[in-house]
């Protein structure tokens, strides 16, 4: 089972990148809100459609939960509203290694302090490191971005 789970994340990520780019031209020319919008609003038909045939949890159960775990459905959202104006600016591999960094980040500061019930594993010298070659990573990329789009420009 666990190789499955890898597997399905690794296509997750791929999907990931892929709806990044499409929604990216798709807000173009629909606009950032709008591409936004339309895509929770596609996203909560499909999965009401799934929790009407196979759901077996508690939907109720959002009433039951502390208030603060419901901010992650914001926080989703804005993800995805940054995600859609990134795109079409420094493209979806800088978006996506952004993203990344983003997450290492909370992650190792949810870590190293325990956030949310977690696992404390605290910052070293290992996590710093890998910290700053995503950075390193960023910045090339970055640059190569910069350079392509300006020579796509000059022809």
């Amino acid at each position: 089972m666990g190789i499955l789970m890898i597997l399905f994340t690794l296509f997750g990520g791929m999907t990931l990148s892929a709806q990044s780019a499409v929604n990216g031209t798709f807000s173009r020319k629909a606009g950032t809100f709008e591409t936004t919008f339309l895509t929770f609003l596609t996203g909560s038909m499909f999965l009401a459609l799934l929790i009407l045939f196979f759901g077996q949890g508690n939907l109720l159960a959002i009433f039951e939960v502390p208030k603060w775990q419901l901010s992650a459905v914001f926080l989703g959202a804005l993800f995805l509203l940054f995600i859609v104006m990134a795109v079409p600016r420094i493209g979806v591999i800088a978006t996506n290694i952004t993203v990344i960094i983003g997450q290492l980040v909370i992650g190792i500061v949810i870590d190293h302090f325990g956030w949310f019930n977690s696992l404390v594993i605290p910052l070293d010298w290992k996590r710093s490191a890998a910290l700053l070659f995503m950075l390193i990573a960023l910045y090339f990329i970055y640059k190569g971005n910069k350079r392509s789009r300006e020579q796509t420009i000059l022809t």
